[in-house]
């Protein structure tokens, strides 16, 4: 496939085999939905104050950044399966060609991320810093993609995924 050209270029090669994980199939642990504002209102207990969040952040920012790096996770896993992946994906739905575009290529079990840092936006959209793994080494270090709020889960960005489909120099449609 793809990687057969990539073989004297092992850089070039590793964002290959990292967007390669990203659209292959591959169980882990999903959002629940637990500890996310409901909308409900709640009052301070006598002589406190809340202080309300800022228009840059979501109500809960330690909820909403674990949220984040739990769902980056298991999105960039190997042994996460397909329907898992469109859950936790950008209009995942209408993502699905993408995500199979490069299903049962081998050199995607070899491939994770691991996010090192999370700055919020605004109260749905967030910087990711992140290292791209593969093999358990640092392929692409400190890369940077965004995770946006989408039916109240925290999701990849259909941006972060078509920008690593175009550092693999393959065209995907969709991307």
């Amino acid at each position: 496939m793809v990687f057969a050209r990539l073989g004297r270029r092992p850089r070039l090669a590793a964002l290959a085999a990292a967007a390669v994980l990203v659209l292959t199939p591959a169980v882990a642990c999903s959002d629940d939905g637990e500890g996310r504002y409901d909308g409900s209102e709640t009052s301070a207990p006598a002589g406190t104050t809340t202080a309300p969040a800022a228009a840059d952040e979501p109500d809960d920012p330690a909820a909403a950044q674990a949220e984040i790096t739990r769902n980056w996770t298991a999105f960039f896993n190997p042994g996460t399966p397909t329907a898992e992946r469109v859950k936790l994906l950008e209009n995942g739905e209408q993502m699905q060609a993408v995500l199979a575009a490069f299903g049962g290529d081998e050199n995607a079990a070899a491939t994770s991320a691991k996010v090192t840092g999370v700055e919020f936006t605004s109260d749905a959209g967030a910087n990711v810093t992140y290292d791209l793994l593969v093999g358990g080494a640092p392929a692409l270090p400190d890369a940077q993609g965004t995770s946006v709020l989408q039916d109240g889960t925290w999701k990849v960005s259909v941006k972060t995924l078509c920008g690593l489909v175009e550092l693999s120099g393959v065209t995907v449609p969709g991307c």
